[in-house]
C-alpha cells in the first residue's frame, strides 16, 4: 500500500508537469496557425501502442505507455520522432519551418516559460495555504551550527543571536541575517554564548566576506543538533559497519562530538580513511570501525525532529506571490551552485545523480499535499532549467539554434538539426541509462550485498 501511495503522488505530480509543460508549447504553435500532430502524456514508442488516444482536429491526443516524458509533435519540426519523411517534400506554410525564425523560437520557450511561472506559482500558494515554517531562537537549546565565514568573524557553534544591532533577531532566518548585515550596516551582534549573553562587534569587512564566499543563505546557520542515525543508506559505510536507526554518534577517533555539526570537518580531514566513532546505543556505549567515502561521507539520514519545536508565519495572497518568486529563485540559485560544485569534481556524481526511481522516492509512503506541492514546484523548475540547456533533443538546443538564425540571419538546415537531434537523443538516453544503473545499484542490488 506505501508503494501505491509513492507512485500515484509521484505519476501525478509528473503528468501536471508534463501536461503543462507540453501545453506550453501547444498553445503558441495554435496561435501561429502551425500544425500539431500529436499531444502525448507519456510515450507511446514501439513496440506497444498508446494506452488512450483521440483525434481531435489535426490533433491526437493521448497517453502512452513508458512514463518518462511527453512531447507535443508539431509538423515539419525535426525531433525526437526521428520523422524526416515530410521534410523532403517543400516547405508547407502550417509547418513549423515556414514560420518566422521569432515564432517558432516563441513555440520553443513556451514549455520553459510554464514550468518556472508553474513553479513560482506554486511555491505563492504554498506560502499563501500553509504559510513558512521557521525556527524560533527560543527553541534552539542547543544554539546554532554556524558556517565557517561565520566562525571566522568570531561568532562560535552554540551561540544563539538574540539581537543584530537593536533589533531583535527572534527566528532563525539567514536572510534577515544577511539583509541586515550587508544592506543595514549592521555590526554589532547580541548572542547568548555558554548560558551567558555577550556582545559582539563583528569586523568592518563582514559583507565583504558573506558576499565573496558565496555561501547559500541557508547554510550559513541551523539548529545545532544531536548526531542521531535515522536511516543507513544500503551498501554504504554505515550499513555495511552495521550501525543503526537510533545510533547516536558521539566521538570520532576518539575526539568527543557530542553534536552533528562537529563531525564533518573531521569526517573530510579522513576522506576514503578507516576511523573509529563512539556511538551510544541505548545505554551501551560501542566502538565501530568505519570507512568513509571519498566524500568524507558513512551514508546515513540524520534525524532532525524533536529537538526544537517550528511556527508558522501566514502570508496574504499579495504577499505569497512575490515571496514565492524569490523562493523559486533561491532554490534555482542553489541548484546550480550544486550542480556547479559536481562538475568541478566537488561532488560525487555518482552519489548525487539519480533516476526517476530517485526522485519517486521523495514523495514518501504518506499522502502530504504539501510536501507533494512542494516536491512539484521544485521539479517544476529543474524541469524548465534543465530544458534550457544548450543540447540538442532538449529545448535549449532548438533555441541555440533559433538564437543562431536570428543573429546572422542564417537558418541551421534540415540536415544539421537531424543529426544534432540524433546526437543529442543518444546522449540524454545514455545519462538517463547511467542514472537508472545507479538508482538500481542503489535500491536493488546493495540490499542484496
Amino acid at each position: 500500500m506505501d508503494s501505491i501511495i509513492t507512485v500515484s503522488q509521484f505519476l501525478l505530480s509528473l503528468s501536471i508537469l508534463i501536461v503543462l509543460h507540453e501545453m506550453g508549447h501547444f498553445l503558441p504553435a495554435k496561435w501561429f496557425k502551425t500544425r500539431v500532430e500529436k499531444f502525448y502524456l507519456f510515450f507511446d514508442f514501439a513496440p506497444f501502442n498508446s494506452l488512450w488516444k483521440i483525434k481531435r482536429g489535426d490533433t491526437e491526443y493521448g497517453i502512452g505507455w513508458l512514463p518518462l516524458g511527453g512531447y507535443v509533435k508539431i509538423s515539419g519540426m525535426v525531433d525526437e520522432s526521428m520523422d524526416t519523411e515530410a521534410l523532403k517534400e517543400p516547405p508547407k506554410p502550417w509547418e513549423f519551418r515556414s514560420k518566422p525564425a521569432w515564432q517558432r523560437l516563441i513555440i520553443m520557450l513556451g514549455g520553459v516559460t510554464v514550468n518556472f511561472i508553474l513553479g513560482f506559482f506554486l511555491f505563492g500558494m504554498m506560502l499563501w495555504t500553509y504559510g513558512k515554517s521557521y525556527i524560533p531562537t527560543s527553541e534552539l537549546k542547543y544554539g546554532m551550527a554556524l558556517d565557517s565565514v561565520l566562525i571566522r568573524q568570531g561568532l562560535q557553534n552554540g551561540d544563539v543571536i538574540t539581537k543584530i544591532g537593536n533589533k531583535p533577531f527572534n527566528r532563525l532566518d539567514p536572510a534577515v541575517f544577511v539583509e541586515a548585515l550587508v544592506l543595514d550596516n549592521e555590526r554589532d551582534l547580541t548572542v547568548i554564548r555558554n548560558g551567558q549573553e555577550q556582545q559582539i562587534r563583528l569586523p568592518e569587512n563582514v559583507a565583504e566576506q558573506l558576499t565573496s564566499q558565496k555561501v547559500p543563505k541557508a547554510m550559513l546557520m541551523a539548529p545545532r543538533i544531536p548526531f542521531v542515525i535515522l536511516e543507513t543508506v544500503p551498501g554504504k559505510p554505515a550499513a555495511s559497519a552495521g550501525l543503526q536507526k537510533g545510533d547516536r554518534i558521539i566521538a570520532f577517533n576518539g575526539q568527543s562530538i557530542p553534536f552533528f555539526d562537529q563531525f564533518a570537518p573531521l569526517a573530510q580531514q579522513q576522506k576514503e580513511k578507516s576511523v573509529t566513532l563512539g556511538i551510544l546505543r541505548g545505554s551501551d556505549t560501542l566502538q565501530v570501525p568505519v570507512t568513509l567515502t571519498d566524500a568524507g561521507l558513512i551514508g546515513v539520514k540524520t534525524q532532525i525532529e524533536g529537538y526544537f519545536k517550528e511556527e508558522r508565519e501566514k502570508y496574504s495572497f499579495l504577499q505569497a506571490m512575490p515571496a514565492g518568486v524569490q523562493m523559486g529563485m533561491d532554490f534555482l540559485n542553489s541548484q546550480l551552485k550544486a550542480f556547479g560544485q559536481m562538475f568541478r569534481g566537488k561532488i560525487a556524481v555518482k552519489d548525487n545523480l539519480g533516476s526517476l526511481i530517485s526522485i519517486g522516492k521523495m514523495y514518501g509512503p504518506v499522502w502530504d499535499w504539501e510536501r507533494f506541492w512542494h516536491l512539484t514546484a521544485s521539479l517544476s523548475i529543474i524541469l524548465a532549467f534543465m530544458n534550457l540547456l544548450p543540447i540538442p533533443a532538449l529545448d535549449g538546443g532548438y533555441v541555440m539554434f533559433l538564437l543562431w538564425e536570428v543573429v546572422t540571419g542564417r537558418k541551421v538546415s534540415d540536415t544539421v538539426m537531424e543529426r544534432a537531434v540524433t546526437f543529442g537523443f543518444f546522449l540524454l538516453l545514455a545519462l538517463m541509462v547511467f542514472a537508472f544503473g545507479l538508482d538500481i545499484w542503489r535500491h536493488v542490488i546493495q540490499r542484496f550485498l
